[in-house]
This record gives structure tokens, sequence and C-alpha cells, in this order.
């Protein structure tokens, strides 16, 4: 009898513990959920568009004003920002201008997607096989410090000069950097994930595709920005050093033939259409592609 009532009353106790510890889980699933909503386009432009145009007004304000004061009073230095403007609008009136544009980007994609495709497997290969990342570790970081103009004079003599030349040096320039940042996110995997895939059954390539490359996406995308990155300027380097009238003019070969015409309004013209395509690819991918990344692992705190 003695025992029936015992059970009896510890019954409610359990339930009461059952529900402390539910109510307890929703807490903390509560405070692990990162609610995500849709910024307004108010807050967007004061945060994000804004400071780069104010920045971009100032720099013109100040180039104008050297050539307004007489401080820079030989063109063939410093053009005036009217002759700058006027060679786009000639390119544009012409029709030139979207070709320079397309040559140049359409090479740099397609250069970046073979480097991706090369790049990827090579670092989860130095990632997780000890012997290659010894013999392949150490070249890997040396390819990504040596500047890309060095590979246009031999990828010429390989190959010369045609797109396979323009593709080898992107990918000699690209390759390292996303390898090197796949390698780099892989490291940074905590090994408990490592050991609950393992226990759940995720291992060998299961494991490398469910837990290991989820886990080191951040530090893959910013190696990827990074590839981008030198990519653009691999290809740049690859169009002003081995420029041919077969190639086609891209931003490059435009920026070289300002030069040797001596005509700085075109150099300038080159220079702002590089810079504008590269910011312009980096804000339009690679930008929503980190901060999708970094917001579905609650690293991206709204302000």
């Amino acid at each position: 009898m003695a025992s029936t009532e015992t059970t009896s009353a510890d019954a409610p106790a359990k339930d009461n513990t059952h529900h402390d510890l539910a109510g307890l889980e929703a807490g903390l699933d509560a405070l692990e959920t990162v609610q995500v909503g849709r910024t307004p386009f108010r807050q967007v432009f004061v945060q994000k568009i804004l400071p780069p145009v104010i920045a971009i007004a100032l720099v013109l304000v100040v180039w104008q004003a050297l050539i307004s004061f007489k401080i820079v009073t030989d063109p063939s230095k410093l053009p005036p920002l009217s002759a700058v403007w006027n060679e786009i609008e000639n390119a544009w009136l012409e029709g030139k201008l979207l070709g320079y544009i397309w040559t140049s980007v359409s090479r740099g994609l397609l250069g970046f997607l073979f480097a991706l495709v090369i790049g990827t497997p090579l670092g989860l290969l130095v990632a997780r096989v000890r012997f290659v990342r010894a013999a392949i570790g150490p070249i890997l970081q040396g390819l990504q410090s040596l500047p890309s103009v060095a590979w246009v004079p031999p990828a010429v003599v390989w190959f010369g000069l045609n797109n396979s030349m323009m593709y080898t040096v992107i990918l000699l320039g690209a390759v390292p950097s996303i390898a090197n940042g796949l390698v780099s996110g892989v490291d940074q995997v905590p090994p408990l994930f490592l050991r609950a895939g393992r226990t759940m059954g995720a291992t060998g390539l299961r494991g490398t595709w469910h837990v290991v490359l989820p886990a080191a996406l951040p530090g893959y995308v910013a190696g990827l920005k990074q590839g981008w990155a030198f990519s653009w300027r691999s290809l740049m380097a690859a169009e002003i050093i081995a420029s041919f009238p077969d190639l086609g003019v891209g931003l490059g070969q435009l920026l070289e033939n300002g030069r040797n015409a001596i005509d700085m309004a075109m150099v300038f013209e080159a220079i702002l259409l590089i810079l504008v395509v590269g910011i312009a690819i980096d804000l339009l991918i690679f930008s929503p592609l980190e901060r999708w990344v970094l917001r579905s692992r609650g690293l991206l705190v709204k302000s």
C-alpha cells in the first residue's frame, strides 16, 4: 500500500520535471533561433549603399578640385572628369563599351569556374590527407603570394597569344586562393561535429559531404571571394601584357591602348570600368552569398 502511495506521489513530480525540461529546451531553442526578416530598403540604403556613394563622390570632388584650382595643370597626368566621361560616352555611342566589358567579364567568370572545379577537390585533398598537406600545402601558400603577372610570360611561351593563355594565368592565380580558403575552413570545423558525424554513420565521402563541407562553408566562401579577386587581377595583367588583335579588346587591353597613345582619359576610363566591374561582381554575387552563409549559421547579427 505504501509503495502504491509513493508511486502515485512521484508521478506528479516526474510530470513537473518533464515539463520543466521541455520548457528549458524550448527556451534554448528560442535563444538559438535566428530571427530573419526582410531588411527595410531605407536601412539597406543608409548602411550599405550610401557610404560608398559618399566616398566615391568625395574622390570625384577632390579630383575636380585639383583641376579647377590649377593644382594639376597637365592633362597628360590627370585629365578632367569631363574628358573621361566623354571617352565613356563615345565608347557607348560607338557600341564598343559593352564589348570591352563583356570580353573581360566572360573570360574572368569562365576562368573562375575552371579554378573552382580544380581548387575545391584540391583543397579537400590537402585538408583531409596529411601526406598531401605536407607535400603540397607550402606550395599552395607560396603560389598564393606569387604575383599573377609573373605567370604571363611562361603562359605566352606555353600556349601563345590566345584565350588558353588567359585561362592559364587565371587558374594559376585563383586556384591557390580557393584551395587555401577551403583548407582554412576545414581546419576550423569543431572536432565535436566530426565525432557526431561518425557516430551517426557519416564517414568517408558521406562525412565530407554532409559534415565537413557544410561546416567549412564560411571559410570556403571567403576563399571564393579572394579567388575571384585574384582571377580578376590575373586577367587584367594578362590582357595588359599579352595584347593581340585576335584576342579582342578587353578592359586590360583598353588600358594598355590608352598608355600607348598617351591618352590619360582612356587610361582612367579603363581604370574606372575595371573598378566598377570588380565591385559589381562582388556586390551581386559574393556578398549576398557570404551574408546567406553567415545568417544561416547565426553569425550575422542584425543591428
